[in-house]
């Protein structure tokens, strides 16, 4: 019963659960926050602790372009919710006439008549119906109204440097991904920033410097800033430490960004294989170099700085 597509057959075991609402895109440690106090109430009740989220992005049909780019695919949001403590995750389509009810009416036509829940716990920010302006009062009102608790989360704060507090949202670790910041963002999500999908061939120019690299093919997902990392790939069943390098290949001038991994102590062919590529630290800045030798060379410094690079 993980995973439940829509909203037209709702199990009846789902009645009278624990329910959290969002995007949760992430999975990041306010949404755990959320999940974990939801396991609470439900471990109370002896109910399940349920998740209802949306496919796409509601921003993608009310307004296109505001859709930030995703930190995770769907099918790893639903993973880590369940590791997070979701009994059941509801993945409902985002359409017009769902997006479009009032507050009041998205409660009562879809929470209350699916799920019945006898808790609903949600965060700070937390905002439903049309133009989101259900919010935590409004959404306190109507638990009173049709016999459910609501249960506010506060806020996760992190100190991600000796000087530097900062408030965990998605939008905030799409800023610190956009930044390079991997590390900082490894801190809000409780564990590294990672990239899914599947080896593509390449331009061959890594084998021919003599450090083949893994290439990602179609990625969905937001790309970190340009430039090298110490990373993480899973991929054949097997997991190896990386250099990443994301990029537009300055030395050879290709243009296009790229995103490939050098997997060190692997000699399988992974072609046509999922990858997943998790980003540990910044190395450094892309840079054109003088020569494919003068490339290779840094290479070799790079791998050096990988293998120092603790989990």
């Amino acid at each position: 019963m993980k995973q439940i597509n829509g909203l037209e057959q709702i199990p009846d075991a789902l009645r009278g659960c624990v329910l959290t609402i969002g995007n949760f895109d992430g999975v990041h440690r306010g949404h755990q926050q959320i999940l974990a106090q939801a396991g609470l109430f439900g471990a109370g009740t002896h109910q399940k602790v349920v998740v209802l989220t949306f496919d796409p992005h509601p921003l993608e049909i009310v307004n296109p372009g505001r859709v930030p780019e995703r930190l995770m695919p769907l099918s790893e949001k639903i993973s880590r919710l369940t590791q997070a403590g979701a009994d059941a995750v509801v993945v409902a389509r985002s359409e017009p006439a769902l997006l479009s009810l009032e507050p009041a009416d998205f409660i009562e036509s879809v929470i209350e008549r699916k799920f019945k829940p006898s808790h609903v716990v949600e965060g700070w920010s937390f905002g439903f119906g049309k133009g989101r302006k259900g919010n935590a009062d409004v959404l306190r009102d109507l638990g009173a109204r049709h016999g459910f608790e609501v249960f506010i989360v506060e806020p996760v704060r992190l100190q991600v440097a000796h000087n530097e507090t900062v408030l965990v949202t998605s939008s905030m670790i799409r800023e610190l991904i956009r930044a390079g910041q991997v590390d900082r963002a490894r801190l809000c999500l409780g564990r590294p920033y990672a990239l899914f999908g599947e080896v593509a061939a390449g331009h061959g120019r890594g084998s021919e410097l003599g450090y083949p690299t893994a290439n990602l093919g179609k990625i969905d997902q937001l790309i970190p800033a340009e430039g090298v990392y110490a990373g993480r790939a899973e991929a054949g069943g097997r997991s190896y430490d990386a250099a990443v390098s994301i990029g537009t290949t300055p030395t050879f001038g290709d243009g296009s960004l790229q995103v490939e991994a050098f997997l060190l102590d692997c000699d399988v062919e992974l072609y046509g294989q999922p990858m997943k590529l998790e980003f540990l630290r910044f190395l450094r800045g892309q840079q054109r170099f003088e020569s494919p030798k003068a490339l290779a060379e840094q290479i070799e410094r790079d791998v050096r700085q990988v293998r120092t690079v603790e989990d």
